[in-house]
């Protein structure tokens, strides 16, 4: 079964630091057996946000990212918080 790759953009390699241990482990579990497998799990967005894909990863925080077939890799734009905190 063919994975996707997984890319960080810079701005979600600066959420991922600010994240706690536990939700760093929970991200990269979410990361390799869900969306590299079946990138099309996530929630589709709209509006402003069409085209790209969203995962709770708790409560608060949510992993937003874009698919590109043509090279078959999946791009994490942002891994934080949505209400503004």
């Amino acid at each position: 079964m063919k994975t996707y790759a997984i890319r960080f953009t810079k701005e979600a390699a600066k959420d991922i630091e600010k994240l706690q241990p536990r939700l760093k482990e929970k991200l990269k579990v979410v990361l390799i057996q869900q969306v590299a497998v079946n990138p099309k799990s996530g929630k589709k967005l709209t509006g402003e946000l069409s085209g790209f894909y969203s995962l709770r990863l708790s409560y608060k925080d949510r992993i937003v990212y874009s698919i590109d077939e043509t090279i078959q890799a999946v791009f994490v734009h942002r891994a934080k918080t949505h209400y503004g905190d």
